[in-house]
């Protein structure tokens, strides 16, 4: 007689920020639960020491953008999708919140494809927590009516036509995953003449310990931060909201310069890596 395995449960999670404190309750209560957590690399470890219970798995599936060492994308899926297929209560727990600039997409697509049962469980992200602990309202009044959430990792991801639109709004510009590319995307800004009425601010490892705020004028950038390389995370605000760090600041960091997520030095490797994939690509 065949024992038919249950399918088990993915729970994609946002763990916020970096602050541990910062994760939500329900996103504590499913890691308290969980036999397999998959996790980011910007993800707190004293979450992940406070909240999962010791009997569980965890594996480090961590990307780092531009960088060699890296777990692929196919490999998370494949790592997901294998472990509900055993019957396993999975939690994918990301940085900040699911739905900002992660790859949540791919692995809804690997989880319907297999039928298996998902939550989303949303989180902070970094652009809420960067501006709360600089003390800026990212749509403070008569300051900005809205706010944009904006990727430049490369240069080709944002066009001329929408570099103009972006120097001309009024609108909180925040970027993630940009601060290697800084100096084009300032250089951007100010051949589209954006107003100087704009700053700029550069967030190091928002709300851990190691948070350090660098704030300048757009247009003396080539004098105050151009060139400067940052710590990994980075997150930079432009708009007229940046000038109200200097009246509301509340957090201070460390002052260290030291990274508060440890860069990666190693990848999984898939444990499906020598199976027919087909047998991956949906269940009946």
């Amino acid at each position: 007689m065949n024992i038919v395995t249950p399918i088990g449960k993915v729970i994609l999670a946002g763990a916020g920020p970096g602050d541990p404190d910062l994760v939500t309750v329900k996103t504590a209560n499913y890691l308290q639960q969980a036999d397999v957590v998959l996790t980011d690399r910007l993800v707190s470890k004293v979450i992940l020491q406070r909240y999962v219970r010791p009997s569980a798995e965890i594996i480090e599936v961590g990307k780092q953008c531009r960088r060699g060492v890296s777990t692929p994308q196919e490999t998370i899926n494949e790592l997901i999708v294998q472990y509900a297929l055993e019957g396993k209560f999975v939690v994918r727990l990301k940085g900040g919140d699911v739905s900002f600039f992660s790859n949540v997409l791919d692995e809804l697509q690997a989880l319907v494809a297999n039928n298996i049962p998902y939550e989303i469980v949303p989180g902070i992200t970094a652009a809420s927590g960067a501006a709360a602990y600089m003390g800026i309202p990212l749509t403070a009044r008569d300051h900005a009516t809205a706010v944009r959430f904006v990727t430049c990792y490369k240069s080709t991801v944002v066009s001329d036509a929408y570099w103009k639109e972006l120097a001309a709004t009024n609108d909180t510009l925040v970027f993630y995953m940009s601060s290697e590319t800084i100096d084009d995307l300032v250089d951007k800004l100010i051949e589209n003449n954006i107003s100087d009425d704009k700053k700029l601010a550069v967030i190091e490892q928002a709300t851990t310990t190691y948070q350090q705020v660098y704030t300048t004028d757009i247009y003396e950038f080539a004098e105050t931060l151009k060139g400067q390389t940052f710590l990994s995370p980075a997150l930079i605000i432009v708009g007229k909201v940046v000038v109200l760090h200097e009246s509301f600041s509340w957090f201070t960091g460390s002052n260290l310069k030291e990274y508060y997520f440890k860069p990666l030095t190693s990848t999984v490797k898939s444990i499906v890596e020598n199976e027919p994939r087909k047998k991956y690509a949906g269940r009946a």
